[in-house]
């Protein structure tokens, strides 16, 4: 347990509540806890009827879990969804152009703002990808950008934490909570103003038709999912069901004339826009990995070819590393000539020796990351650490610095949360979705998922957490 005193999202310390919640705080002191007991248990067996589940990978018993939703809402003021929106749009344009850049002209190597080696050792960057056009510059049609919000009670700000790029998941929890709000509570969707969420795959569909390949008038999409045994499969189909295309597996494709085809009951027809949702080693086994019975044999030579299109694009992987997510704020001013709106957490690149020998005299208060780690494993929350576990930690990072990086250990901001022994404070972070296509848009507010063990930073479903609806009240 981290006993860290955090801004709360609702109630600041003196006891009284945010503007933003005062509404929603009076119809919750209203609600019985035995009524909110029997909604909650209501929300699951709607979850796993409709199988809103997910698979933890390396869970060998192949057993479906819910992820656990909790039923107090994350609530944004709309001039703070504003700066928010404003500063995502920033930082997806960068990374974009960032993107564009490393492989085509590499400007911002040669300036020397980003050490070569940080490039080309990376193990996402990919070389096929040099000197390869994408319809309007775009790499990362759709991004899952991280945040918290950390410090005090009157000094609480927001903070990216991390990039997602290459196949980011979990918007179909953000819809389907709204669902379940909607269901449990609609006089709450009567008595307050929220900003809509549902057209979130209407945006997703125009973003992707509009990044067809050039002269595709009526561009053919699909979803590509490694199959049903994918942790995130109910996202795959539900977003293709959402969408109103087909969901494809690699096999169901093929390559021919130079193009890609799906196999259809009334014979093949050409795809032109692929929303995969597999990474890159898995893509091509023409090209990858030679053993990989997911991807579409020939789908390299199409794709540089400009005659489909992947979202997001091979390579986009590059930007979203650990490794270089410390030069972020580097690139806005890079590309844009802007001060970044949202900032970095602070950040401590191990390869460097005097960030090594800060970080091995100071474990027990950060949090280290592997630069290639995902889902809240590889990592050691100093704080919430055993002896035996720094210890232990001290010696990969010594033996394979380059593999890491630190972050001072943040207090996240709590939202109030409806657990076994009541309503108590639970950690929480944000992850809006952002759409570039003709234009860069996204749809209010996010996913916000909640770390539910008290005390605990970690928010992962593969971890132990959960999910709230999170509502941008409009003006």
């Amino acid at each position: 347990m981290v006993p860290m005193r955090s801004y709360n999202e609702m109630q600041r310390e003196s006891g009284d509540v945010r503007a933003h919640y005062d509404r929603f705080c009076q119809w919750l002191s209203r609600q019985p806890s035995e009524t909110m007991a029997r909604k909650r248990a209501e929300a699951d067996l709607v979850f796993r009827r409709v199988g809103i589940t997910f698979a933890v990978d390396g869970d060998l018993s192949g057993t479906e879990r819910l992820i656990p939703f909790d039923l107090i809402p994350r609530i944004i003021p709309p001039d703070e969804w504003q700066m928010l929106q404003n500063g995502l749009r920033q930082r997806v344009k960068a990374l974009n152009m960032f993107l564009h850049d490393v492989y085509h002209q590499q400007n911002i190597i040669r300036a020397g703002v980003i050490p070569a080696e940080q490039i080309y050792t990376n193990a996402q960057y990919r070389p096929e990808m040099q000197g390869v056009d994408v319809p309007r510059d775009i790499y990362a049609h759709i991004a899952g950008i991280d945040m918290v919000r950390a410090g005090d009670d009157e000094n609480g700000a927001f903070y990216v934490l991390e990039d997602n790029l290459r196949v980011p998941s979990g918007v179909s929890y953000m819809l389907e909570n709204r669902k379940m709000t909607m269901r449990l509570f609609p006089e709450l969707f009567v008595q307050n103003r929220i900003a809509p969420v549902a057209h979130y795959p209407d945006l997703l569909l125009e973003s992707l038709r509009s990044a067809a390949p050039p002269g595709v008038d009526n561009p053919t999409v699909v979803v590509l999912t490694p199959g049903m045994y994918n942790s995130a499969y109910f996202e795959h189909a539900f977003l293709a069901q959402q969408m109103g295309v087909e969901l494809v597996e690699g096999k169901d494709l093929f390559v021919d004339d130079n193009s890609v085809f799906m196999r259809t009951t009334h014979g093949p027809q050409r795809v032109d826009v692929i929303y995969r949702r597999l990474d890159d080693d898995f893509l091509d086994p023409l090209a990858f990995r030679n053993d990989s019975a997911l991807g579409v044999p020939g789908l390299l030579s199409v794709y540089r070819a400009g005659r489909v299109v992947l979202a997001n694009a091979l390579g986009t992987g590059v930007a979203d590393d650990k490794s270089i997510y410390p030069f972020v704020p580097d690139m806005i001013q890079f590309y844009l000539g802007e001060q970044p709106i949202l900032n970095n957490v602070p950040t401590y690149q191990c390869r460097k020796p005097e960030d090594l020998s800060y970080v091995l005299a100071h474990l027990p208060e950060l949090v280290v990351k592997e630069v290639h780690g995902a889902g809240g494993y590889g990592m050691l929350v100093g704080p919430a650490s055993t002896k035996a576990e720094i210890e232990s930690f001290r010696a990969r990072l010594i033996a394979h610095p380059h593999g890491y990086i630190a972050q001072p250990t943040l207090a996240l901001s709590s939202c109030p949360t409806f657990v076994e022994s009541g309503i108590a404070p639970r950690h929480i972070d944000l992850r809006p979705f952002v759409l570039s296509g003709k234009n860069v848009s996204m749809v209010a507010g996010g996913l916000t998922r909640v770390a539910l063990r008290e005390g605990s930073l970690v928010v992962n479903s593969s971890q132990g957490g959960g999910t709230k609806d999170t509502w941008v009240i409009e003006k």
